[in-house]
C-alpha cells in the first residue's frame, strides 16, 4: 500500500504501547489519526503528543468489547475524516494462569477485548473500505490486527490469552483470504509481537468493575502475572521499533509482522509436531530450569 499525506488511520488501544507508537508514526507520515482507548485521561495526553507531531487528531473513548462503542467510533470517524485507509485493531489485555482456573468473568473480559473487539472492528470498518474501493480505483485500504507470538504457539500457564490470540491470527488469515476473493485494493496483516515493553502487563487497571473476579488470584495466576511483568519489562525491542516495522510491512504488502523474526523456532517446532503427528513438545526444552521452577511452584504446598 502506498501511504500518502492526509489519509486517515483508526487506532484502538491508542493511549500507550503499540497504539501510541502507531499514532506517532502515522503523524510523521502526514496521516489524520483517530485515536481510541478505554482510559480517557491517558488518551488525551497521548493525543496531545500526536498533535504536536503534526497530525489532525480525533479522540474517542471506547471499550471495544462493546459493539455500540465501536460503531460510534466508526460514525465519528466518517463524520470527521470520511472512510479511513488504515485500521489498527490493536487494543488488548493480558491474563494468565492455568486454563481451568479462569472465572467466567475472566473469560468474558479477555474474549471481549482481545477477540470480539477485533471482530467488531473488522465487521464495522471493512464494508466502508470495500465501498470506497468500489467507488475509487485509486483507493487502498489496510487492516492490521494485533495478535501475539502467543497466537502461534501454546505456552503453558497463559490460558485465555493464548486462546484469544490464536483466534485473532485465524480471524486475520481468513480476513485476508476473503478480501482476496472480492478486491485487490484492501489487504490485511497480523502483528505477532514477542516480549516488548508496553503497558499490557498492567491491563487489569482498566478491567470493568462488572467483570472483575470476586475470587482471589490463584497461585498460577500470580505466577503468570509476575512472569509477564518480568518478560515484558526486559524486552530489548521497543514499541517504536515495532510500529516502524509495521508501517514498513503495510507498504510492502506483507501479511505476517514479527517484532522478533529470529525467535520463530518454537513456531517451527509446533508446526512440525502437527505435521509429524507428535505430542506437543516440551516448551522448556531449551530452558529446563524455568520449567522445573514453574512445576515446583504449582505443585508445592502453596498451590493447594
Amino acid at each position: 500500500m502506498k501511504l500518502q499525506s492526509r489519509q486517515t488511520v483508526v487506532i484502538t488501544g491508542a493511549a500507550s504501547g503499540f497504539g501510541l507508537e502507531f499514532s506517532l508514526q502515522a503523524a510523521r507520515r502526514g496521516l489524520n489519526v483517530v485515536m481510541s482507548d478505554v482510559q480517557d485521561d491517558a488518551l488525551q495526553a497521548a493525543a496531545q503528543r500526536v498533535r504536536e507531531a503534526g497530525a489532525a487528531v480525533l479522540t474517542h473513548r471506547a471499550d471495544i468489547a462493546d459493539s455500540a462503542a465501536v460503531q460510534a467510533l466508526r460514525d465519528e470517524t466518517l463524520a470527521r475524516f470520511g472512510t479511513p485507509h488504515l485500521l489498527f485493531n490493536n487494543a488488548g489485555v493480558a491474563h494468565g494462569g492455568l486454563i481451568w482456573e479462569h472465572t467466567e468473568a475472566d473469560w468474558d473480559w479477555v474474549l471481549g477485548v482481545n477477540l470480539r473487539g477485533v471482530a467488531h472492528g473488522v465487521r464495522l470498518f471493512t464494508p466502508l473500505m470495500l465501498k470506497a474501493a468500489a467507488q475509487d480505483p485509486s483507493y487502498e485500504g489496510h487492516i492490521v490486527n494485533t495478535a501475539s507470538m502467543a497466537g502461534l504457539v501454546c505456552a503453558p500457564n497463559m490460558g485465555v490469552y493464548n486462546v484469544t490470540k490464536h483466534a485473532v491470527v485465524a480471524l486475520t488469515e481468513t480476513l485476508q483470504q476473503d478480501l482476496c476473493l472480492v478486491t485487490d485494493q484492501v489487504r490485511a496483516s497480523v502483528l505477532c509481537p514477542y516480549f516488548v515493553p508496553t503497558g499490557i502487563s498492567h491491563s487489569h487497571r482498566n478491567r470493568p468493575q462488572a467483570l472483575r473476579s470476586q475470587e482471589a488470584p490463584t497461585q498460577s495466576q500470580l505466577i503468570a502475572q509476575a512472569m509477564s511483568e518480568k518478560a515484558v519489562s526486559s524486552g530489548k525491542v521497543s514499541a517504536a521499533d515495532v510500529a516502524q516495522a509495521t508501517f514498513e510491512a503495510i507498504e510492502a504488502r506483507a501479511f505476517y509482522i514479527y517484532s522478533h523474526p529470529n525467535a520463530l523456532a518454537p513456531v517451527q517446532t509446533r508446526m512440525e509436531d502437527i505435521l509429524q503427528h507428535r505430542n506437543p513438545s516440551d516448551p522448556f526444552r531449551d530452558r529446563p530450569e524455568i520449567g522445573e521452577r514453574l512445576r515446583a511452584a504449582l505443585r508445592g504446598p502453596a498451590s493447594r
